[in-house]
């Protein structure tokens, strides 16, 4: 079955950075569109960024865009977000998941990782 373990969160002053990793097994993951997601204290789950099969394509959420890069690695079945100058709105545990594209232009996850908790201190 389909398995994704999130991993290298923690805490971090604003300004900082972090890299994630996301190891995915049970499916073919180089064949998979795959996104980040994170959900903060109090709120819903919200899209922060997407990859093709390929890596050729990316997109970020307005509020990551010139801050966050994702990128995979299909040769090790890893998925990654390097965060860089973090903000404390960016606190939240951060999911990867299997991901698509709607018909309404959003982005869905179908299988999720555990998630792995990002805190940034101001």
């Amino acid at each position: 079955q389909v398995q994704l373990v999130e991993s290298g969160g923690g805490l971090v002053q604003t300004g900082g950075s972090l890299r994630l990793s996301c190891a995915a097994s049970g499916f073919t993951f180089s064949s998979e569109s795959m996104g980040w997601f994170r959900q903060a204290p109090g709120k819903e789950r919200e899209f922060v960024a997407a990859i093709t099969w390929s890596g050729s394509i990316t997109d970020y959420v307005d509020s990551v865009k010139g801050r966050f890069t994702i990128s995979r690695d299909n040769d090790k079945n890893t998925l990654y977000l390097q965060l860089d100058s973090l903000k404390p709105e960016d606190t939240a545990i951060y999911y990867c998941a299997t991901t698509r594209r709607t018909l309404e232009g959003t982005f869905r996850g179908d299988s999720w990782g555990q998630g792995t908790q990002v805190t940034v201190s101001s």
